[in-house]
């Protein structure tokens, strides 16, 4: 819903994205703060915690050396010393925010899959779902950045009604609460999801995927310019900058008339309420 022409770009053609020291410090962060678990209670600690960072980007750049090409120019270390050092205080303000020794998370890194009754299939995976002694469920995810302001709230929420519809049809429970904690402003928001609220949120990927397969069968992916363009890897390939993009390499019917990615993205458009991004789902 972001940019149809960027989905595209990303899914179908497979168009490589250079790695950003933003994300690639938001995968850091996230693993250490599922190792941080690994020890006992008593000690879960912020210096233990800042400790992990330089082990943790190891590994990291283990599994992808490609992500060694971000400081490839910095030849001192001085630039990678400061990212390292952004990344422990993000880790250091999660205390201020959650106690972990107080927590004893039933699944962290959780990979979870189910089927619609329509035959779609969703999967994500969830930074940490606690588990309390009622069986109440609480979906939490960190986020490196700042949180939104209010009007900009929907789009992080989706996310999470994302996941809390995937366990509820996986299996028959409504998660009690939503928790998005936000490492880069020190926020917490919380929501606590209803039957309606998952019901609304299946309804509006239903129409989403039905918009994606229409596009994927008639190539008609079409881009929506946003302030976001400035950050998009592929302008050189987008006409909205005077590219041209890749030919499409899945076969194609025509349209039907009245039919298009266009006007059926409105649709879902309409469906959704606003504009969300669905990056990660």
């Amino acid at each position: 819903m972001q940019c149809p022409l960027l989905y595209r770009f990303r899914v179908i053609d497979k168009l490589p994205e250079k790695p950003s020291e933003a994300a690639t410090r938001g995968t850091l962060v996230h693993a250490v703060l599922e190792r941080l678990f690994d020890a006992p209670a008593a000690d879960r600690t912020a210096p233990r915690a800042r400790a992990l960072v330089p082990g943790q980007w190891d590994r990291l750049l283990e599994a992808r050396p490609e992500l060694g090409g971000l400081f490839a120019d910095d030849a001192g270390g001085e630039r990678l010393a400061r990212w390292l050092g952004e990344a422990e205080r993000l880790v250091e303000r999660w205390f201020s925010l959650e106690d972990p020794t107080r927590l004893e998370p039933a699944e962290r890194e959780m990979f979870v899959e189910t089927e619609l009754e329509s035959g779609l299939r969703l999967r994500g995976v969830i930074d940490r779902i606690d588990v309390a002694p009622t069986g109440e469920v609480r979906i939490v995810d960190y986020k490196t950045g700042k949180a939104p302001r209010p009007e900009y709230s929907e789009g992080p929420l989706f996310q999470m009604k994302f996941y809390a519809l995937v366990i509820w049809r996986l299996k028959g429970i409504v998660p009690r609460r939503l928790q998005l904690v936000y490492l880069g402003s020190g926020d917490v928001l919380t929501y606590d999801p209803v039957v309606a609220d998952l019901e609304r949120v299946e309804r509006k990927l239903l129409a989403l995927w039905e918009a994606i397969s229409l596009a994927t069968e008639t190539g008609d992916w079409r881009p929506r310019p946003t302030k976001l363009c400035g950050w998009c890897d592929h302008q050189a390939v987008c006409p909205e900058f005077g590219g041209t993009p890749p030919v499409y390499p899945l076969s194609v019917r025509p349209a039907k008339p009245g039919e298009g990615d266009q006007g059926r993205m409105e649709a879902v458009r309409a469906e959704a309420g606003r504009p969300v991004a669905l990056e990660g789902l």
